[in-house]
């Protein structure tokens, strides 16, 4: 059995969220980053973490698309032109949504001595705005790849879920309706629930 480490309001819902999809039985250890309990898995205390017997694999995209080859779901075949552009669609998610989310947190969290930069987090909000707008006109079907549920769409469903959150973006028109879609999902509610 699986053993996911990381609390649910954090990356490691993208994993539990894929699990769930999936289909497959695992554990959950629900530890904050930095814990002494996640410092039990990874010694920097870095989440998620999710161990697949002895052996610690990190970060939720890697780990997403591990578990999808592995079980043959969420995905499409290696080597294929559409596991090209589905690829390419979870490097443009990264690039353009989470790493603009990751860089806006860090700005709560840095010591005041440091420098905090309030414009930085203001443009880094036009930033994610936009490509939330280049999402928008690209959905074409009721996925991002079209008709079936993929990676793209847990990470793209956390991300704009992040943003809601954080109350850094808020989505509407087609882009409020796709993340309702997923959010009804019984996979995401299954997992946001733990």
């Amino acid at each position: 059995m699986y053993k996911v480490v990381g609390r649910t309001k954090s990356r490691a819902i993208r994993v539990t969220w894929t699990l769930e999809e999936i289909g497959v039985a695992y554990e959950q250890v629900h530890a904050a980053p930095g814990s002494r309990e996640a410092k039990l898995y990874h010694p920097l205390g870095i989440i998620p973490v999710m161990m697949e017997g002895e052996t610690m694999l990190t970060d939720s995209v890697a780990i997403m698309t591990f578990l999808a080859d592995r079980h043959g779901k969420l995905t499409h075949p290696s080597g294929t032109i559409a596991r090209a552009k589905q690829d390419a669609m979870m490097l443009w998610l990264l690039e353009e949504m989470d790493t603009v989310l990751r860089m806006a947190k860090k700005q709560s969290f840095i010591p005041e001595q440091v420098r905090r930069e309030p414009a930085y987090r203001e443009a880094l909000k036009g930033r994610f705005a936009w490509a939330a707008d280049v999402l928008s006109d690209n959905l074409d079907g009721d996925f991002l790849m079209g008709d079936e549920f993929t990676l793209p769409d847990i990470l793209a469903g956390h991300c704009l879920s992040w943003a809601i959150g954080e109350k850094f973006y808020r989505p509407e028109g087609n882009l409020l309706s796709y993340l309702k879609s997923l959010r009804d999902r019984p996979a995401f509610r299954a997992a946001n629930a733990r």
